[in-house]
């Protein structure tokens, strides 16, 4: 069978720009790992604040709410964003406060809402409401559920070994066999370069990054699951409750040599939480896990959504950055536009930022 669309990427990238393109043909999908959303997207702080990110980021946030509260009867659930900063991140804090639109309240109101804050280190502290979880595993099984309601397929344990052109059908060689489209769509997240090379198509210098997060018990005994994200000034730390526990990112943004299954660095996670652990009471005396994941960023920090302007039926959804789930409805759609000749409904600037034509021109 020759598919319309093969999309490589089992991740949100790939379900969500599967889901939106089974409108326009038949679809199927490759994932290598033996389950979806095994690397970055399985390891998501999982929440949505339409102002996080690069203006372009977030023009796809706002844009892609309406979806997340509707989808399956609506993915999102409260959640809220409380900023801190403490003695010299005072510039930074009100930089964030602005970018961010936050709401300025005092350390005791702060520590009002987060009781083992420590309100004489804060100097700096912001709220906002509307922030929320993100059920992430429910909102890629939807995704990978439409794919199949339109006929499409879903395999997992696909590694892909070699693409090739035959005219105007790609054949794909995978570890479940040999699949052929008429386009292919790179989802491949951390490896969206590599897997570029792979079809001769010139890669965009897409850089991962690595995250971390250590997971330990709720703080102090503490009921948790009522808190806020903790956001330090210039993102330096964040805190959130997670199924009862509570987990510390250093927020950390390295570089690394190549694409893997990443882990946390023991030495990184200690340093994030010395950044938190002054903020709080209470002490952080032991982690019961870690893990960590790829976030990968074009050189301008925005998302890579559509044809490649040199070889029009290879299709980048790519550079999600960590922003991935917080885009996907927006960000497929548009894909979905691009490719099916539609006119797209977010503004000409937004589209142009985020096509790929940008890169290779250099802008």
């Amino acid at each position: 069978m020759v598919h319309d669309f093969l999309v490589i990427g089992g991740g949100i990238a790939g379900t969500s720009a599967g889901a939106a393109l089974s409108a326009l043909g038949s679809v199927l999908l490759l994932e290598a790992e033996d389950a979806l959303a095994y690397h970055t997207s399985g390891r998501s702080a999982a929440l949505y604040e339409a102002n996080y990110g690069h203006p372009v980021t977030i023009a796809l946030n706002h844009a892609s709410k309406p979806a997340h509260e509707s989808i399956d009867g609506g993915v999102l659930s409260p959640r809220g964003l409380l900023l801190l900063g403490g003695p010299g991140e005072e510039a930074t804090a009100d930089a964030d406060i602005a970018a961010m639109s936050l709401e300025p309240i005092t350390a005791e109101e702060a520590q009002a809402i987060v009781p083992i804050l420590d309100r004489t280190h804060i100097t700096r502290a912001a709220w906002h409401g509307d922030a929320w979880d993100i059920d992430t595993d429910r909102l890629v099984q939807v995704y990978a559920r439409s794919i199949r309601a339109a006929g499409g397929d879903v395999l997992t344990r696909a590694q892909v070994t070699a693409i090739t052109r035959d005219g105007r059908r790609w054949r794909v060689e995978s570890t479940s066999g040999s699949h052929e489209a008429r386009v292919l769509v790179n989802a491949a997240g951390a490896w969206a370069d590599q897997l570029a090379g792979m079809a001769g198509v010139a890669p965009l210098g897409l850089v991962p990054l690595r995250r971390s997060i250590a997971r330990m018990p709720a703080p102090g005994g503490h009921d948790v699951s009522g808190w806020p994200v903790l956001l330090g000034a210039g993102e330096r730390w964040y805190a959130k409750p997670d199924a009862g526990a509570w987990i510390v990112s250093p927020a950390e943004e390295d570089p690394v040599d190549a694409p893997h299954d990443a882990y946390a660095d023991d030495m990184v996670l200690a340093e994030g939480i010395s950044r938190y652990q002054p903020f709080v009471t209470e002490e952080v005396t032991r982690v019961t896990g870690s893990w960590a994941g790829l976030r990968t960023f074009a050189p301008d920090r925005c998302l890579v959504l559509g044809p490649d302007p040199d070889c029009p039926d290879f299709v980048w959804v790519a550079g999600q950055g960590g922003y991935g789930f917080q885009t996907a409805p927006a960000a497929s759609r548009l894909v979905a536009d691009l490719v099916g000749g539609r006119a797209p409904e977010l503004p000409a600037e937004i589209v142009a930022a985020l096509r790929p034509d940008r890169l290779r021109r250099g802008d």
